[in-house]
């Protein structure tokens, strides 16, 4: 009986560590821990950034251009997933393989150069629907890099309220889907040649003088490298 007890621990606890094992291996890591901004640098702007509950949470300053804390490590080809809620009057985003690039050096707090490259659009779908979860080319001079005819408003969005992101970005193709359902799926040659890899960026958008304050959070942020 002893050995039998023993022998069906024995099998539970190998069990226990080979799912944990593969629950670990299965990829996925955690940019953000919960309670510090770590990993993160502020690039742009004077947006302030701090956690809170649980989330990274980002308030507009009147004044301040776009700003965007970035992950300190660079990504090439991946999946990444977050869930963001955002005021319905701001407009935000998520910067994905993103470089900075040398300005005049006249603006305020813009010491690591202008951040640019592609975004993924935030905002909430109001009443006439929203461009969120289309690719934009923050600074590249380019405007919107889906195109024209794909560009088409949505309410997928849920306004006030928590939404999941998820951005598959492999070689030139990339991919959105917000709270499930497929937005985005881009080929874009010209942007991956300039912009193979990059940094992550969470972005609060500069405002009109005399409105605000708005706000923006980001939560469960996770990402998986592809080969």
């Amino acid at each position: 009986m002893k050995r039998s007890a023993f022998l069906i621990a024995l099998a539970l606890a190998t069990s226990t560590i080979t799912s944990g094992t593969a629950a670990a291996g299965d990829g996925w890591k955690s940019l953000f821990d919960g309670k510090s901004l770590k990993g993160w640098t502020q690039k742009n702007g004077t947006a302030k950034y701090k956690v809170v509950d649980g989330t990274i949470h980002g308030t507009t300053n009147e004044g301040s251009p776009n700003s965007f804390l970035c992950s300190d490590k660079e990504y090439g080809n991946f999946e990444l997933e977050f869930e963001v809620k955002v005021h319905d009057s701001l407009n935000s985003g998520c910067q994905i393989r993103s470089k900075t690039k040398e300005t005049d050096g006249k603006k305020k707090n813009d010491k690591f150069g202008r951040v640019y490259g592609p975004q993924c659009e935030i905002e909430a779908s109001g009443a006439n629907g929203a461009e969120a979860g289309y690719i934009y080319g923050e600074a590249t001079g380019r405007g919107w890099l889906t195109s024209k005819e794909d560009l088409k408003p949505h309410k997928v969005m849920k306004d006030g309220e928590w939404n999941k992101f998820r951005i598959v970005a492999k070689g030139a193709h990339i991919q959105t889907w917000i709270n499930g359902k497929a937005i985005a799926d881009l080929t874009d040659e010209e942007i991956f040649k300039t912009h193979p890899k990059g940094f992550i960026g969470l972005q609060v958008h500069g405002i009109k003088g005399g409105t605000g304050p708005y706000d923006v959070a980001w939560k469960n942020i996770r990402i998986k490298e592809l080969k």
